[in-house]
């Protein structure tokens, strides 16, 4: 015997990658019982399409599977045959999460400890580089009738498990084995279901305390990777916060790609307000500056406007956007200083005590003297336009809105996002039925600017139809 427990070796074609929204196509199955070897082999009609790339890659078609049993049909049977069983799998996060989520769908709770015949390469031939099964194959010349079928891929751990132990012997292989097994599988503090249902997968995520305050809300490339690294297993970005409290509960959502992440983590910031994320919960009155008409004294002026006062979107001549009347004016003051304008006119610093003398930045060679006729109103409004130049805001530059469409190559699925006057309306896939108040927010405004500046690969653009 390999093991000193009965084990079941599996492997299973899918729709493709994603643990928790794709589909079993079929299953392949080593069943080891000492001497005894049982292969079983089984197709499962998914419920939804095979993709073309999935269909060339395993061979498997939607007409293979048109006339087979769904997997709630065969999980009765299927289960008896695994419990008590060592499951064996090359990759088996990947193999065990789609089982348990589908025995789950089909209201059966499946749990088994898993050996990951990866990792177990890695230890018993650590002088190699590469332990994909592809790799394993060649090197150990395996002899198999097909590949990307689900009994083949299986019958290839099989035979690298036998020649490991003709090679090695059965007990280097049984304390690699034990070796693997007595790893902790999740992280100190972490629900094993957790574990088992985080998806390699772009997402955005959220954690709570045990009062059901959320702690933190972020966006990453990899759901499984960011949350496992928030409990301790794992390198933590240096920029994120150090969350001392106890992570009591993790939700998350799953995203096409990086676009739809970044969109989905603003509306999560701002709804959530999460302690550990400063800016979500500063309190905001948007404004911007908005420069006026030339008064009597044929000075421009710059005044506060606030965004629930203003259409941002339509209105010309506004600069920058801030969070509060307070920072614009810092904004203000800042540009003055650096450009040499006079504080006064723009009343940013306390007027002087008379008409016509100069003020205190004129005194400290900091205004060229508008304030005391030394400069010209036409001068300094020149200036003054000049230096607002790399303030201004942008108008909406189309005339409705639009629907930015993110696509996943491998699945072919896509999402559109849909906006108008830099406001975000909603997320499907009918765009017709995306209707909203369009309110203004800085971080879509940003967002929005950043992607037609440069363009995030996967994302197309299209203007839609009036009404």
């Amino acid at each position: 015997m390999l093991f000193e427990q009965a084990y079941a070796i599996v492997d299973l074609e899918t729709t493709g990658g994603h643990i928790t929204r794709d589909r079993i196509t079929e299953i392949g199955l080593i069943l080891v019982d000492g001497e005894n070897v049982e292969r079983i082999e089984m197709l499962v009609n998914p419920g939804q399409p095979i993709p073309p790339f999935i269909e060339d890659m395993t061979g498997i078609s939607n007409a293979m599977v048109a006339e087979a049993p769904a997997f709630a049909e065969l999980a009765p049977a299927l289960w008896q045959k695994l419990a008590g069983r060592l499951l064996i799998a090359h990759n088996a996060r990947f193999d065990y999460g789609f089982l348990k989520n589908a025995f789950r769908r089909a209201g059966l709770a499946f749990n088994a400890n898993t050996l990951c015949s990866v990792k177990l390469s890695r230890r018993l031939y650590p002088q190699y580089f590469k332990h994909s099964l592809d790799s394993i194959i060649e090197r150990h010349q395996l002899v198999l009738p097909a590949r990307h079928r689900a009994l083949a891929d299986a019958e290839a751990v099989y035979q690298f498990l036998c020649l490991a132990r003709n090679e090695l012997g059965v007990e280097p292989l049984r304390a690699a084995a034990a070796a693997l097994l007595a790893l902790p599988s999740v992280p100190e503090g972490m629900a094993q279901e957790l574990a088992d249902t985080l998806p390699d997968t772009p997402g955005v995520y959220a954690l709570y305390a045990a009062s059901g305050e959320a702690l933190y809300a972020g966006r990453c490339l990899n759901l499984r990777q960011r949350v496992f690294a928030h409990y301790g297993a794992g390198t933590l970005d240096a920029k994120l916060p150090r969350i001392h409290e106890r992570i009591a509960h993790v939700a998350w959502q799953e995203t096409l790609g990086e676009f739809g992440a970044a969109l989905l983590e603003l509306q999560q910031q701002s709804a959530l307000r999460p302690r550990y994320n400063p800016r979500a919960r500063q309190t905001n009155e948007l404004c911007a500056l908005q420069l006026s008409e030339a008064g009597e004294d044929g000075f421009l002026r710059v005044s506060v406007s606030l965004a629930r006062t203003l259409d941002f979107s339509r209105t010309a001549d506004l600069y920058g956007l801030f969070r509060s009347p307070r920072e614009a004016k810092k904004a203000l003051s800042e540009l003055a200083r650096a450009h040499q304008l006079c504080p006064a006119i723009l009343e940013v610093e306390t007027v002087t005590s008379r008409k016509g003398a100069p003020c205190q930045s004129f005194k400290n060679r900091r205004c060229l003297g508008a304030c005391c006729s030394k400069e010209s109103a036409a001068a300094h409004n020149a200036r003054l336009q000049s230096a607002l130049q790399r303030l201004k805001t942008q108008s909406w530059p189309y005339a409705g809105a639009i629907a930015l469409t993110e696509s996943d190559e491998v699945s072919g699925e896509s999402v559109s996002h849909v906006f108008e006057r830099w406001c975000y309306l909603g997320s499907g896939d009918d765009v017709a039925c995306l209707q909203g108040t369009p309110v203004f927010d800085l971080a879509i405004y940003k967002l929005l600017q950043h992607w037609l500046k440069k363009p995030v690969p996967g994302v197309t653009l299209h203007e839609l139809p009036a009404g």
